[in-house]
Formats: C-alpha cells, sequence, structure tokens
C-alpha cells in the first residue's frame, strides 16, 4: 500500500506508550483512512448541492464525477447524507 502524505494530529500519552506501539497505531490510522476515504464508500453517503441550478444531485454516477473533479464551481456544495 502506497502511503500518501497528509497532515494529522495525533495525541498519545507517551508514558503509557511506546514510541513503536505508537508507530503501529499511526500505521492502523492510515489503513482505516484509506479504506474510508476510497470513492466507492464516499458516494453512496454524500449528496452534492448545486445552489446555481437550485438542484440536490443524489445519482451515484453524477456524484462520482462531480467528486472527481479538481476543483468544484462556486455554489457547488458536497454534502454528507449522515
Amino acid at each position: 500500500m502506497n502511503r500518501i502524505n497528509r497532515d494529522l494530529l495525533i495525541l498519545f500519552n507517551q508514558e503509557l506508550m511506546s514510541p513503536q506501539a505508537i508507530e503501529n497505531e499511526v500505521d492502523l490510522l492510515h489503513e482505516l483512512l484509506f479504506s474510508v476515504e476510497r470513492l466507492d464508500n464516499l458516494v453512496p453517503v454524500h449528496e452534492v448541492i448545486d445552489i446555481n441550478k437550485y438542484k440536490v444531485i443524489k445519482k451515484h454516477i453524477a456524484v462520482r464525477k462531480i467528486i472527481r473533479l479538481q476543483e468544484l464551481k462556486p455554489f457547488v456544495f458536497l454534502n454528507c447524507k449522515n
């Protein structure tokens, strides 16, 4: 698995955990985020709100196309259904 660069702020009590245990926890967190952030997992739980057209887009194919865009248009928002 490729490690991507990301900034994470993780707070641990160093008195209770060794540096090796902390590194193991960070690796497990990275694996968890890697699986959660997959496009197949993001699309079903999000919808797109387009204020310009007064639309809420819920179709998976359209949401997938919009998520893949490098930059969203102004007043187009990705909303979590949760």
